[in-house]
């Protein structure tokens, strides 16, 4: 992160943690500092593979950033929602149905929940490139230099140490999966801020308290920033939702759909979703600064070759190795059609719709 003089950002202030006793998920924690080592990253990878082979989440501490300097970002974060005016936000909103890309605003009310309640979710969300492929709103523009060192350190500090681990964690040569991230290659890994905002009683009443319906993230890996607000849910092999509980400091990784495809189903892409905080929650924004990551664009979606450990577990394809998407087919056709496709329901808890072949399901 910078270290010269920075320019000033009004503070946000988060809401307090929960004092309510909730069923929290037990989640490894895996110290990234250990990793910098061959002998560390050889501890490291049974740790993170066994994970995201069973739960699909884990946090990483140690991963380089201060305290201080997660607290600048959260109030960087907030800029986009709260000193943006309207009329602004809406010339910088993506035609996200019809580009498949969420670069920009995705704005209030743009997805369908449930009984005609719409969201109440505002993302921003920009090219990790953050100069050259995109304009941004005024009151950001003096933060980008922050934002581009962010999305570097995700990418080079964060991101990449663990997909180390995961290949090696398969028995494959440690740079299988960064050679297939490339900073500065064409694709769609992105910063994002979000921030989700109370809703009346009627709509928590006809959406059953779901703020965002169960899901898997369509990337390879998700980095969430963690925040206080418990209402990050992950859906355990037993069928129960669990509390993802806050860590300070920590980052909250998961597995998504492109990484179950590129091995085969040997890391797992877990359900999640987001639901009303608890009741000394309420009535708080709830803030998420996020890194998406994915392959690049044009990276096939089929499982990787030469795993020993794959092999010992029986590969599971999604799709034929010939008529595998690449990654910007995959990625363009998930973000087109979410919160606006009509979900066929299985049952009274699963709606379902079909993306490249695939069943991709929702849980509400």
């Amino acid at each position: 992160m910078p270290t010269a003089t920075v320019p000033p950002v009004p503070h946000y202030t988060p809401a307090p943690p929960t004092q309510e006793e909730l069923e929290w998920a037990d989640l490894p924690v895996i110290d990234l500092a250990e990793a910098r080592t061959p002998e560390g990253r050889a501890a490291l990878a049974p740790q993170v593979r066994d994970a995201m082979r069973t739960k699909g989440f884990l946090y990483v501490v140690n991963h380089g950033l201060a305290g201080a300097q997660t607290e600048r970002i959260f109030d960087i974060a907030d800029v986009p929602f709260a000193h943006v005016p309207e009329d602004e936000k809406k010339r910088y909103a993506n035609d996200i149905k019809k580009t498949g890309s969420y670069r920009g605003y995705k704005l209030r009310q743009y997805w369908h929940i449930e009984n005609g309640v719409r969201d109440q979710v505002e993302n921003y969300n920009l090219h990790r490139s953050i100069y050259g492929l995109q304009e941004h709103p005024r009151a950001l523009q003096p933060l980008l230099p922050d934002i581009r060192a962010f999305a570097e350190h995700n990418h080079y500090n964060v991101l990449n140490p663990l997909l180390r681990l995961l290949a090696l964690g398969m028995e494959l040569p440690e740079e299988t999966f960064v050679n297939i991230h490339g900073f500065d290659a064409k694709g769609e890994t992105y910063v994002r801020f979000m921030k989700y905002y109370p809703r009346t009683p009627e709509e928590e009443a006809l959406t059953n308290s779901v703020w965002l319906k169960g899901h898997t993230d369509f990337g390879t890996l998700t980095l969430l920033y963690s925040q206080p607000v418990a209402s990050l849910q992950i859906l355990t092999p037993s069928g129960r939702w669990q509390y993802v509980r806050h860590l300070p400091g920590a980052v909250v990784v998961n597995a998504g759909d492109s990484m179950e495809f590129l091995t085969g189903g040997f890391y797992k892409a877990t359900i999640h979703r987001v639901v009303q905080p608890p009741a000394d929650q309420r009535g708080h924004t709830r803030l998420g600064a996020f890194y998406f990551a994915m392959a690049d664009d044009d990276v096939r979606l089929k499982p990787v070759a030469g795993s020993p450990a794959l092999e010992r577990a029986g590969v599971v394809r999604r799709f034929e190795d010939e008529t595998a998407p690449t990654m910007e087919q995959w990625r363009r056709a998930r973000t087109s059609a979410y919160g606006q496709s009509e979900l066929k329901k299985r049952d009274d808890k699963v709606e379902e719709e079909v993306i490249n072949g695939v069943v991709v399901q929702h849980y509400n």
